[in-house]
């Protein structure tokens, strides 16, 4: 049985993935590289919509690879590569902003939003032809599922019109890609906000749990974290949102369910259970930490991983784009 193949990506915007990136995405897509056909891109060219110093967008495009390969990302099993080694991804967007409608991409919710704040003027047309390039990247590598949040689900939509249109008016190219809405699994919340999401965006990083942060500065957010009045350990999001949220983390990485933390915890303090936490978060995330940490000690034996894996997503990339070309009517 022909395995199904999937295919996603992830933006090297920052130092370090949370634990909110590895819960909600990253551990989903180590799940489906053992049974399904996986691709999966750091894609950097996307990161250029915002203005960037170049040695740091370097940096952390290789860290994203190292802390994916680290968080159980295995190259072995699936084709890991990075956006800007693979031409045919700027070929083929071009092809789809000559398919795309202005009307249709200025409708895009994060064109939407984020022009509105930045004004058009110091808006890029990167960010407007974004969705584009994005259906590019998938429509590519012919996948079945895209694994996404639900709310990426307007950009799957986007990209399986345009996939019809194309087919509809030169014949059949592109497999129609299922949106992959990712299990909500653990909703991880900001360790200071505890009722908003952990997220890179937040005002303060002090709510933060980052994968490549030291395991004094994790334990140190955990135990300085916001917690709710009394002192009983249960599980209340309305009442207890900080300790509901603890007992989210803790549940998640050690396996224990939050029934069994709750008893376990009966009787004894806020301090005691945000030490427990802090431990259980530390030991999960201190080999992960090591691992990124000895690739990106050893760069050129990582971007030798990253070129492997380039020159197999280029096999299939450049067959589409050939399929594309030559329905398309471009002579060969």
């Amino acid at each position: 049985m022909t395995r199904k193949r999937v295919l996603s990506g992830i933006q090297p915007t920052h130092d370090s993935f949370h634990l909110g990136n590895y819960l909600g995405a990253v551990k989903q897509w180590v799940e489906l590289q053992q049974d399904h056909d996986a691709f999966y891109c750091v894609v950097d060219l996307h990161a250029l919509t915002i203005e960037t110093d170049p040695a740091l967008l370097r940096k952390r495009t290789l860290a994203s690879a190292a802390q994916l390969i680290a968080l159980g990302v295995d190259p072995q099993k699936c084709t890991l590569f990075l956006q800007s080694h693979v031409p045919a991804h700027n070929q083929l967007a071009w092809i789809m902003e000559c398919l795309a409608g202005f009307g249709e991409a200025s409708r895009m919710t994060q064109f939407k939003d984020k022009s509105q704040k930045s004004g058009t003027d110091r808006t890029v047309v990167g960010l407007f032809t974004y969705p584009m390039l994005q259906a590019a990247d998938i429509l590519l590598y012919q996948p079945d599922l895209v694994p996404v949040g639900e709310d990426q689900r307007q950009h799957i939509e986007l990209t399986r019109d345009l996939a019809g249109r194309f087919n509809s008016r030169y014949g059949q190219t592109f497999q129609m890609p299922e949106a992959y809405i990712l299990k909500s699994g653990a909703k991880i919340n900001d360790l200071q906000d505890p009722t908003s999401k952990m997220s890179k965006s937040a005002e303060s990083m002090q709510g933060v749990i980052e994968i490549m942060d030291s395991p004094e500065a994790n334990a140190k957010k955990i135990k300085s974290s916001m917690t709710d009045t009394g002192r009983e350990v249960q599980f209340n999001e309305k009442q207890k949102p900080g300790i509901s949220n603890l007992l989210t983390i803790h549940s998640s990485l050690s396996g224990s369910s939050i029934p069994e933390i709750e008893k376990e915890f009966e009787g004894k303090g806020y301090g005691d259970f945000k030490s427990a936490v802090a431990e259980v978060v530390v030991e999960y995330l201190r080999p992960i930490r090591a691992r990124a940490l000895e690739l990106l000690e050893d760069e050129k034996s990582l971007l030798k991983i990253l070129h492997e894996g380039a020159d197999k997503a280029r096999v299939v990339a450049e067959k589409t784009l050939a399929d594309t070309y030559k329905n398309l009517g471009l002579a060969e």
